[in-house]
C-alpha cells in the first residue's frame, strides 16, 4: 500500500503487543515479510518491563527468522501497537524507552488493528482476545470504546469470561449459585478439590492466566451448560453493542481480530454477524504500514 512511497532499502519491523503475546514482523519493500517473531505478554498496565522484554524476544526472533544479524535492529523502523498505551502516562513511559531501533513509532493496538484488518482504508475493528475493545476510522476521524482493561471493563473478553467461570464454579462449590458443568471443568484444571484452592492458586494472576479457562466456558455452552451459556450469551450482547456503536459511524468495513472472534461470531447479534468481514492484514502489518505512514509524513515534514 505505502510500500512504494518509502525508500526500498528501508527495513521495518512491526509489533503488536497484547495482554497474551506479542508478535513481531519484519518487513522489507523490496522482499515483503522476512521473518517472524513470538514473544510473551506486551501490556505495560500489566508490568512495563515484562513488556519491553517481550518486544525484545519477538523482534530478536525475527532477526534470526529473517537470516538478519541481531546488530540489524539498529537498523529497522519500528511501528509499535501496544495495548494500554491509550492511558497517557503508559504511552509516555513506552517513549522515554531507549529503544534499539533507528527510530520507533508508537500507536495503541486498535489503531495498528485497523490499519491492517482495512489495509490502510477506512474500517472499524473488534478486539476479542485477551481483552476486547473497538476503534473505527472514518475519513480521518477515529473513535473507539471499552478497552478500560481487566477487571473494570473487556466485558465479552477471554479474561472475562475466565473470571466470569471461577466465579460461578465457587458459588456453585459454595452451594450458593447454580450447578454447573464448568465446575469438574475448573477443578480439575487446577488440581483442587475446594473453593479456597481455586482462589489461592488465582489470587494476584494476570489477566492472560484468566483468558486460558475461555475456551471451557464455550466448550461447556456448545453442550448446553445453562451457566456456560449465560456467561457466552452476555459477552456477545456487549461485543455485538459495541459493533453497532462502531457501525454508527458507517465504516465500510467491519473485522474481529482475536481468540475469541471465531467462537463469538455465532453468538452475535444477527445483524452484526453479516457485517463481521475477515481482516486483510494482521495487526503485526498494521503496525508496518504505520511505521511507513510515520516514517513518509516525517519526510514531508523535513522537505518543507
Amino acid at each position: 500500500m505505502m510500500a512504494k512511497s518509502v525508500n526500498e532499502d528501508q527495513l521495518f519491523i512491526g509489533i503488536d503487543g497484547g495482554g497474551t503475546k506479542c508478535r513481531a514482523t519484519i518487513y522489507s519493500v523490496k522482499q515483503g515479510v522476512l521473518g517472524t517473531g513470538l514473544g510473551g505478554p506486551a501490556n505495560p498496565l500489566h508490568g512495563l518491563e515484562r513488556t519491553l522484554e517481550s518486544i525484545m524476544v519477538s523482534t530478536q526472533l525475527a532477526l534470526r527468522d529473517a537470516g538478519l544479524p541481531l546488530e540489524t535492529v539498529h537498523q529497522l523502523y519500528a511501528g509499535l501497537g501496544l495495548a494500554g498505551v491509550n492511558l497517557p502516562s503508559l504511552y509516555d513511559k513506552i517513549m522515554e524507552w531507549e529503544h534499539p531501533f533507528k527510530q520507533m513509532f508508537l500507536t495503541t493496538d486498535l489503531h495498528t488493528a485497523c490499519i491492517g484488518a482495512h489495509e490502510g482504508s477506512d474500517g472499524a475493528v473488534i478486539i476479542t482476545g485477551t481483552g476486547s475493545c473497538g476503534f473505527s476510522c472514518v475519513n480521518g476521524r477515529t473513535t473507539n470504546f471499552g478497552g478500560h482493561g481487566f477487571a473494570l471493563g473487556d466485558k465479552g473478553s477471554g479474561a472475562w469470561m475466565g473470571l466470569e467461570a471461577i466465579k460461578a464454579t465457587l458459588l456453585d462449590l459454595d452451594g450458593l449459585g447454580e450447578a454447573t458443568n464448568l465446575t469438574n471443568v475448573i477443578t480439575e484444571h487446577f488440581a483442587a478439590d475446594n473453593a479456597m484452592a481455586i482462589v489461592e492458586q488465582m489470587s494476584g494472576q494476570p489477566s492472560s492466566s484468566f483468558a486460558k479457562l475461555a475456551r471451557y466456558v464455550f466448550e461447556a455452552a456448545n453442550n448446553n451448560d445453562k451457566v456456560a451459556i449465560s456467561i457466552v450469551k452476555e459477552g456477545a450482547d456487549y461485543v455485538s453493542k459495541l459493533a453497532q456503536r462502531l457501525l454508527e459511524n458507517n465504516p465500510p468495513r467491519l473485522s474481529m481480530i482475536g481468540g475469541l472472534a471465531e467462537p463469538l461470531n455465532k453468538w452475535l447479534a444477527e445483524d452484526v454477524a453479516k457485517r463481521v468481514e475477515s481482516p486483510i492484514q494482521p495487526p503485526e502489518m498494521g503496525a508496518v504500514y504505520f511505521a511507513q505512514q510515520s516514517v513518509l509524513e516525517q519526510n514531508q515534514e523535513v522537505s518543507l
